[in-house]
C-alpha cells in the first residue's frame, strides 16, 4: 500500500477515534484528556497497534497546538484584567507556588532526575488546568459565584507564571550557563513586561493589524501571526508558547472575541493532536514503575492545591463552603502540565521516566479535579451534619 495511503488511513483513524473519545468522556463529564493519553499510550511505541508513517504531521501538528493553547489562552485576558489580578492574587499566587511546585520538585531529586528533572517537574505539579477548571465552572453553574473572581486571579498570576518560567525552563534544558539562565530571566521579564505595558497603551493598533471584516481573512492574520511570533520567540529562546501566549495578550475587544470563537475549533483539533502524541512517544511499560510516585504526587498536591484555594479565600472574607469549592476547583492538572513534559522530554535533557510519570499523574489529575469539584459540595454537607449530631449528642 502507498505511504500516503496508509498515512491517510492512520490519520483518519486518529481523528475518528479521538471524536468518539471525546464524546465519550464529556458525556460521562471528565475532561477528554485522559482518553486521549491513553489513545496514544495504546497505538505509540510499545502500544497495541504501533502506528508509522505520520511522525512528521503529528510532530508538527503537536507543535501548531501548544501554540493555540496558549493563544487562546492570551485572548481570554486583556492586560488590564491581568494587572489586577496580579494585584488582588500575588500573595496567594506565591504560596501556590511553594506549596505545589515543591512537591514535584522533591520527588524529582527523590529519584534521581537531578535539578533539570526538578525544575521541569514542579512546573508538571504546579499549574493547574485552566482549561478544565472553566469547563467544570461552567457546567455546574458556579460562574456567578463569590469565589470565582479568586478563582480565576489564582489562574490568572499561574499563567503569568509560566510566561516566566517557560523560557527559564527552556534555557535550562538548551544547557545554558548560569549567565544565560539570569539572561533568560531578565529577557523572559523584560518581554512579559513590555507586551503588557504595550497592550495596555496600544491593544487597538495590535487588533487592528490582525483584524478583517472577511471572515477568512481575519483567520489567516491571527494563525499567521500566532506562528510567526512563536517562531520568532523560539528562535530568541523565549519559548514559542509564551510567544503566543503574549501575543494573545495583546490583541483585545472584539478582535480577540471574534479570534477566540474562529480558533476555538482548530485549537481542540491541534491540542487533541498534541496530547495524542505526547501518549505516542511514552512507553506504556515505562508507567507501571512510576505509578506509585504518581499516585502520591496526587495526594499530596490535590491537598496543597486544596489548601491553596482555602487560604485565597478565607483572605477574601469567603464562608467556608465557598472555600471548600475553591480548593477544590483547583486541583485539576492537565493541559499545561504535558506541555511542560513535553518540553522536557523533547529537549533529551531529563530521564525519560519523567514522561511516564507526567502521564500517570495527568491521568489521575484530570480525572479526579473534575470529580473533587462536583462531590465537595455532598462531603461539606456531611461533614457538617455529622458535627452538628456529634456536638447534639
Amino acid at each position: 500500500m502507498h505511504h500516503t495511503t496508509v498515512a491517510l488511513i492512520e490519520l483518519g483513524a486518529i481523528f475518528f477515534g479521538l471524536g468518539v473519545l471525546g464524546r465519550v468522556a464529556w458525556k460521562i463529564g471528565i475532561s477528554p484528556i485522559p482518553f486521549y493519553l491513553l489513545g496514544g499510550l495504546a497505538f505509540g511505541s510499545g502500544g497495541l497497534i504501533p502506528l508509522e508513517g505520520i511522525d512528521e504531521f503529528t510532530t508538527l501538528a503537536s507543535e501548531i497546538g501548544v501554540i493555540l493553547l496558549l493563544l487562546l489562552l492570551g485572548l481570554e485576558y486583556s492586560a488590564a484584567e491581568l494587572v489586577t489580578g496580579m494585584r488582588r492574587s500575588w500573595v496567594a499566587g506565591l504560596l501556590d507556588i511553594v506549596l505545589n511546585a515543591a512537591p514535584g520538585a522533591v520527588v524529582a531529586i527523590m529519584l534521581g532526575w537531578g535539578p533539570v528533572g526538578a525544575l521541569a517537574m514542579a512546573g508538571v505539579t504546579y499549574i493547574s488546568s485552566s482549561g478544565i477548571i472553566a469547563k467544570v465552572l461552567g457546567d455546574l453553574g458556579r460562574l456567578g459565584n463569590r469565589e470565582t473572581p479568586v478563582i480565576l486571579s489564582i489562574l490568572v498570576f499561574e499563567d503569568l507564571a509560566m510566561a516566566i518560567y517557560l523560557p527559564i525552563l527552556t534555557a535550562v534544558l538548551a544547557g545554558a550557563t548560569l549567565l544565560g539562565g539570569l539572561t533568560a530571566i531578565g529577557i523572559s521579564l523584560v518581554v512579559v513586561t513590555l507586551v503588557l505595558v504595550l497592550a495596555l497603551r496600544f491593544g487597538r493598533y495590535v487588533s487592528a493589524l490582525v483584524d478583517s471584516p472577511d471572515p477568512e481573512v481575519f483567520l489567516l492574520r491571527v494563525l499567521g501571526a500566532a506562528l510567526l511570533v512563536a517562531g520568532v520567540a523560539q528562535q530568541l529562546q523565549v519559548s514559542a508558547a509564551v510567544g503566543a501566549f503574549l501575543l494573545g495578550i495583546a490583541i483585545s475587544g472584539s478582535t480577540a472575541e471574534n479570534a477566540t470563537r474562529m480558533l476555538e475549533p482548530l485549537r481542540d483539533l491541534f491540542a487533541a493532536m498534541f496530547f495524542v502524541v505526547f501518549g505516542l512517544n511514552t512507553d506504556p511499560a515505562t508507567i507501571p514503575p512510576v505509578l506509585g510516585a504518581a499516585v502520591l504526587l496526587a495526594v499530596v498536591t490535590t491537598a496543597t492545591k486544596f489548601a491553596t484555594g482555602w487560604w485565597a479565600a478565607k483572605r477574601q472574607g469567603i464562608a467556608r463552603m465557598g472555600r471548600a469549592r475553591t480548593g477544590a476547583a483547583l486541583v485539576a492538572r492537565g493541559e499545561f502540565s504535558i506541555v511542560i513534559a513535553g518540553l522536557a522530554v523533547g529537549a533529551n535533557a531529563v530521564d525519560p521516566q519523567l514522561a511516564a510519570l507526567s502521564t500517570a499523574y495527568v491521568l489521575v489529575m484530570a480525572i479526579f479535579g473534575p470529580l473533587a469539584a462536583r462531590l465537595v459540595e455532598p462531603a461539606m454537607r456531611l461533614a457538617s451534619t455529622r458535627l452538628r449530631r456529634t456536638a447534639t449528642a
